[in-house]
């Protein structure tokens, strides 16, 4: 085998794109991490308090900017270098390139249109928006695959699985069924009860109502039955172990700030207030 010295010039454009790369791949694992539990809600019931949304958008910003420097600095490679080209249309080389271009490209598109959400239906966002895990996974590959040709094996064996088991496990159970996760004490449930109905509105209660007062419904299509609106609001939600909502539409006035923080505690915003005018 015959080795090829490289210019000291391409030796450290190569330190800064092991770096950056690196640095991409911790960041792109505590952004799922840190997304999964902002939208199950698990970190409240974990810690007691919300977690910071915004901390999500910065953790996946500093991933596509250390994902966008690993890619350009390939351009200032004096020897094997590549071209715009080269690092932006994927098949055009090695698969483990493909993968890598295509993972980035992926999740620059998906935090395009998180600036744009007002003008895209909800549900055809989320599901474009959760195309982010299949990005996740070539990224990971690319890694692991570019760890193995250039040596790098050692080092990402330790660090890498370190950081992406518990990305994968928050993942998996990211998808789970909720009775699963009932079982496993993650989501409170109620007693189970009978019917086919995803939610089932309690009667209101009875007695005088006086005050200002608020109408309770929930979104079925966008309430995934993580049980937060529960932990903030027992008396109004419990979710059953069917996997049905059971919740009050018409409480009584003095339960109206719990019904407003089961509204802004929900994660897929599936909790709609609506303000009624009484005697």
């Amino acid at each position: 085998m015959i080795a090829i010295a490289l210019p000291q010039h391409d030796i450290g454009v190569r330190e800064v794109a092991a770096l950056s790369a690196r640095a991409s791949y911790v960041f792109m694992c505590l952004t799922l991490c840190w997304g999964v539990l902002t939208a199950t809600g698990w970190i409240k019931r974990l810690t007691g308090h919300q977690a910071i949304r915004s901390a999500h958008m910065i953790l996946a910003v500093f991933t596509l900017a250390t994902g966008i420097t690993h890619a350009i600095v390939f351009l200032l490679l004096r020897e094997q270098g590549l071209d715009v080209f080269g690092i932006t249309v994927p098949f055009t080389g090695k698969l483990r390139h493909a993968l890598g271009i295509l993972g980035l490209e992926i999740m620059l598109a998906i935090t395009v249109t998180t600036g744009m959400r007002r003008f895209i239906r909800y549900r055809n966002w989320l599901r474009f928006h959760q195309f982010a895990y299949v990005a996740v996974g070539m990224v990971v590959v690319h890694s692991w695959f570019g760890a193995i040709a250039n040596g790098h094996l050692a080092l990402l064996w330790l660090g890498g699985i370190t950081v992406l088991t518990p990305a994968v496990t928050l993942t998996a159970l990211r998808f789970l069924p909720p009775k699963l996760l009932i079982r496993a004490g993650l989501l409170a449930a109620a007693p189970a009860t009978t019917g086919t109905q995803l939610a089932v509105v309690e009667p209101p209660p009875p007695g005088p109502r006086v005050g200002r007062k608020v109408q309770v419904s929930v979104d079925n299509q966008r309430c995934k039955r993580y049980g937060i609106c529960q932990a903030e609001s027992p008396q109004l939600f419990q979710l059953m172990e069917d996997g049905r909502l059971r919740y009050v539409r018409d409480p009584d006035t003095d339960s109206r700030a719990q019904a407003q923080a089961a509204a802004r505690s929900c994660p897929m915003q599936a909790i709609q207030l609506q303000e009624v005018r009484t005697r």
